[in-house]
């Protein structure tokens, strides 16, 4: 049984099926719609993709797979001792194995003001369309939270015309995965983009008409005119049934290496909502590889989970970004090597120990990410010629993203662990455009930033079958 049917539950559950074809699976879902891929819920505000083309599974597929799907219920309880779970309709259902996947909330900050219409959290489908229907009769927004969420509404609404202003706590944006100076480049840049941003601001409530919003207050007395408020102040782990049931909560549920319990062997926790080795993850790529190993476990499989290397990509129009590991270390910490051009709204950092590479960040031009996630993802030494790491083509000696030089065994789709050679499979197989890639490796699904790598994969492997029609000498 799964209890949470988002981007960790849903993934299980068909992980599970692609393993185990009798087995008895049951999934709940609090929402009501067909599971999506929420990363894609900035694509959707910003009016680039239709709510319908983010689905992760076919409306007919929990059918067609022998799935009990409970969608629109809610799980409330669950009775260890029994085994069984409760959800809101008062249906007691019993379980062999339980899986927790109940992801996040959005932090809703307790301020006066809040409640007001025309302030919405940005966290589900339904709050995309809640927001997008606001936008369409307002002028201005203000969106609370400068980090990766935020920004990305703060875009997609100014691309719908609104005046955007940003308010941030921190003292510069997406403080998690970015140095100071690389914050203040992306503040330039989305600037530019039309975005207004004041970062070290403290909200102190809205103001309102008439049960509207009207605009926010800061703490210094400054009042900010809105007709819509976009909350994104950071998600908090969905943890209250497994706190109920007894079961040990750090801020998420702790779970051990085979994602169990630390209490109760019978149940397992995955995603957002799960604590492993004192973290917490919130991004697609984790959630997928607990989904994935924990299917293995469950069906007879011997896998670990060892944490994983957690790679941010900013999925916004006109702006290129990716951070990875350690980002914030200084010159008597680690070897730093960076680039800045603020004016173009270049930076580039990479962080060195121990010749290998623990943190990056680029912002602006990113032709460079694959090969430094692949070095990150393997903990690989390093060129010794540093510059390479940042600008494409200054070392050819150098396994670099091009699709020649790029090892099969290299990983293409950090999200769904895709390697090249698994493109050059499903091309092999008859797959000639990104959609048959994704249909048979899911590469691209997750969050979208490998699209350009596989584009040039299958172009490149396009040259080789005219070249080489016998498609020899692999590298």
């Amino acid at each position: 049984m799964v209890v949470g049917n988002g981007m960790a539950g849903s993934r299980l559950v068909s992980e599970l099926r692609a393993r185990d074809r009798e087995a008895r699976i049951t999934v709940f879902g609090a929402e009501a719609a067909q599971p999506y891929n929420r990363v894609l819920l900035s694509n959707v505000l910003a009016g680039v993709t239709a709510p319908g083309d983010i689905g992760l599974t076919d409306p007919g597929w929990y059918a067609a797979n022998d799935v009990d799907a409970r969608l629109g219920q809610e799980v409330v309880a669950i009775d260890r001792e029994r085994r069984t779970v409760t959800s809101a309709d008062g249906t007691v259902t019993p379980y062999d194995t339980l899986v927790l996947a109940t992801g996040s909330a959005p932090v809703m900050p307790p301020l006066p003001g809040l409640d007001a219409d025309g302030v919405v959290a940005f966290r589900t489908l339904d709050d995309c369309r809640d927001i997008m229907g606001l936008a369409d009769d307002a002028e201005s927004a203000v969106v609370v939270g400068g980090g990766l969420l935020g920004l990305e509404a703060a875009r997609g609404l100014a691309g719908r015309g609104l005046r955007v202003t940003v308010v941030h706590l921190a003292g510069h944006l997406m403080e998690r995965q970015l140095d100071a100076e690389a914050g203040g480049v992306l503040q330039r840049t989305i600037g530019d983009l039309g975005v207004r941003t004041l970062v070290g601001a403290r909200l102190t409530g809205a103001r309102a008409e008439d049960g509207r919003v009207t605009g926010v207050e800061l703490d210094d007395g400054t009042v900010l005119p809105a007709d819509l408020v976009v909350l994104a102040c950071g998600i908090r782990p969905e943890t209250g049934l497994a706190r109920a049931a007894g079961l040990t909560v750090g801020r998420g549920v702790v779970v051990d290496d085979r994602l169990r319990s630390v209490d109760d062997p019978d149940v397992h926790a995955i995603g957002e909502c799960a604590q492993h080795q004192g973290t917490v993850y919130g991004l697609v790529a984790p959630a997928w590889e607990q989904a994935r190993i924990l299917a293995d476990l469950l069906t007879g499989g011997d896998a670990r989970y060892e944490g994983s290397r957690q790679v941010t990509r900013l999925k916004a129009a006109g702006i290129e970004l990716a951070a990875m590991g350690e980002t914030a270390l200084g010159d008597d910490e680690a070897e730093v090597v960076r680039f800045a051009d603020p004016t173009r709204g270049t930076y580039k950092k990479v962080v060195i120990r121990d010749d290998r590479l623990i943190g990056a960040i680029l912002i602006g031009e990113t032709t460079t990410a694959g090969l430094l996630t692949q070095l990150y993802d393997r903990a690989a030494p390093v060129p010794s010629d540093r510059l390479g790491l940042l600008f494409h083509g200054l070392n050819p000696a150098t396994p670099a993203e091009t699709p020649v030089r790029m090892p099969d065994a290299a990983t293409v789709c950090a999200c769904n662990n895709v390697s090249k050679g698994r493109i050059r499979a499903c091309w092999e197989a008859g797959g000639r455009d990104v959609a048959d890639v994704a249909a048979e490796t899911r590469a691209t699904t997750g969050c979208g930033g490998c699209r350009d790598t596989v584009e040039g994969i299958l172009e490149w492997l396009g040259t080789q079958e005219v070249t080489s029609p016998t498609r020899s000498g692999r590298t």
